[in-house]
């Protein structure tokens, strides 16, 4: 249990992730891989939640961009994130891991409803709690969703699951000369308007000194490295955090 560095995370997952190379839905392999990880960290004590974006669903931005009512599309991209969290939840369970899905929107049938202390009681069991329904308002991302939520239930940092293994000076697909940060401040990040979190979400957590650490989910084992303390992907934290 020594090499664990992180006790209690929050994992947030772009919906774009769980698609894969289907470019949308769900991808079986994807999510199936995703929870055995999950599995794998919470075997070592590390206690979980997850905060699972709705992009490969519905996103609220882009049909609000095309007319649509921009809190009618934020709800419907909220309800995107409970069909992840229940696809998510069904595949951490057939792996043998007790899971609970809280909703910020009331849907009893399917979920909890959110519950501060109901949510850290769960984690304290040992379940991983998956918060879903962003912060049940709309013009707030699922970034910000976790921010707030990792403050919460007093998580240790934001891990930052992405396609990239960390933050460049530009994009690494597009830019050969794109330089690997490894370490950054919030302000850094707003300032410079990388695009980490969205800055509602990045300075929720300057204010509470939250680390943020964003990696790649695409390489085996990556959640399993950060959360053991190895130095992979981007750090973001404060001036004073060392």
């Amino acid at each position: 249990m020594a090499e664990v560095k992180y006790r209690r995370i929050l994992l947030k997952l772009s919906g774009e992730a769980l698609a894969g190379d289907q470019g949308y839905g769900i991808s079986p392999e994807v999510i199936i891989g995703i929870a055995s990880e999950i599995r794998e960290v919470v075997a070592m004590g590390v206690e979980v939640a997850l905060v699972i974006g709705g992009g490969n669903i519905f996103r609220g931005l882009a049909a609000s961009s095309k007319g649509m009512d921009r809190a009618s599309a934020d709800y419907m991209g909220m309800l995107a994130t409970v069909m992840n969290s229940l696809a998510m939840q069904d595949a951490l369970e057939k792996q043998d891991v007790v899971t609970r899905v809280q909703s910020a929107i009331d849907m009893k049938q399917i979920a909890e409803p959110y519950i501060r202390r109901r949510a850290v009681r769960h984690l304290e069991k040992g379940r991983v709690v998956i918060f879903s329904a962003g912060t049940g308002n709309p013009y707030f991302t699922t970034d910000t969703a976790a921010s707030l939520r990792a403050m919460e239930i007093g998580a240790e940092v934001i891990l930052k699951a992405t396609k990239v293994d960390g933050i460049y000076t530009a994009d690494p697909a597009k830019d050969k000369n794109a330089v690997k940060l490894n370490d950054l401040t919030y302000l850094d990040v707003l300032q410079k308007g990388l695009q980490v979190m969205d800055a509602t979400a990045t300075s929720l957590c300057m204010d509470n000194n939250l680390p943020m650490i964003i990696f790649d989910l695409t390489k085996r084992g990556n959640i399993m490295r950060v959360v053991c303390g190895e130095a992979i992907g981007t750090i973001v934290k404060g001036e004073n955090n060392g």
